[in-house]
């Protein structure tokens, strides 16, 4: 299966594009290789957790809440617009319903965290006074290093001036200084697509923290951006190298308490699983149970 931003993906023109990188992907591996490798190269399965799903729910909601005329985008209008959107990505992604049980959470109480989300965002924002030009938005750009960069930006608002803000929303609570800068690293990566394909720098990069109700704002200038551009490159050279060599090694942090590949981690006592392609040859020689072999 595609990942979303393939889904969006358009062909890329004359160009020799050496590789393509999301925020996420590159914040994977700057936290820690063998998650990357894990994650984006064996693509093994993890179990969906509450709290992401929640806040696809979330993002859904206040997705939604745009479509409506100003005057209804209220929170007793967000808070009957819950259950819908969950019932709805339910439909699309049933597995989802294994996150409840007798270990997880209970359902109802799961969706009233998504609803708390919900009003937390009523006292940081008014909805009906903003008009975003742009949601959910997919953006991709080929650097002059031949790395495609794309994401998806949660809103965008243009002023009549023409100056741009970007937004994210995040459910989860603002960070302290340890995570701030991997929050504003995603946000200057949208800021640096945004850039290269419409040659304006955004004016401001706005992260709105629904668990705690806060919001970091930002101003990036040009020297910000070409810095970013560089650590992109960086991190892809670095991705790059470490296929070369197949050293995915582990980079044990705070973070590893909710990483899903802990069983497979020589930090946590896990044996380190071969390489696919090193699977995929013992499989065919008969030397490894087809539990370790590709999909």
């Amino acid at each position: 299966m595609s990942s979303p931003a393939e889904a969006h993906s358009t062909p890329v023109d004359g160009v020799e594009v050496l590789g393509a990188l999301s925020p996420s992907r590159a914040g994977d591996f700057m936290t820690c290789p063998l998650l990357y490798r894990y994650r984006s190269i064996d693509k093994l399965p993890e179990a969906p957790s509450p709290a992401a799903v929640r806040g696809t729910v979330v993002h859904k909601v206040l997705e939604d809440l745009f479509d409506l005329d100003a005057g209804d985008r209220t929170p007793e209008r967000a808070q009957e617009m819950v259950v819908p959107s969950w019932e709805a990505l339910l439909e699309a992604e049933p597995e989802l319903a294994s996150m409840f049980g007798e270990e997880g959470p209970e359902v109802g109480a799961w969706l009233d965290e998504c609803r708390r989300s919900l009003e937390k965002y009523f006292t940081l924002e008014d909805p009906t006074r903003l008009q975003p030009s742009e949601r959910e938005l997919y953006v991709e750009t080929v650097l002059d290093s031949k790395l495609l960069i794309r994401g998806f930006i949660d809103r965008v608002e243009e002023a009549p001036d023409g100056r741009v803000r970007i937004s994210d929303y995040k459910t989860g609570r603002s960070p302290g200084e340890f995570f701030e800068a991997k929050a504003l690293f995603q946000m200057k990566f949208y800021a640096l697509v945004w850039w290269k394909t419409r040659g304006v720098i955004p004016a401001m990069l706005q992260l709105i923290y629904l668990g705690n109700g806060e919001t970091v704002s930002y101003a990036p200038d040009e020297a910000d951006l070409r810095s970013l551009e560089r650590k992109v490159n960086a991190v892809f050279g670095a991705i790059r190298s470490a296929e070369l060599s197949g050293d995915w090694r582990p980079n044990k942090s705070r973070l590893c308490d909710w990483c899903s590949f802990q069983a497979h981690c020589p930090e946590f006592g896990g044996e380190l699983l071969p390489l696919p392609l090193v699977r995929e040859a013992l499989a065919a020689a008969g030397d490894l149970g087809t539990d370790l072999t590709d999909d």
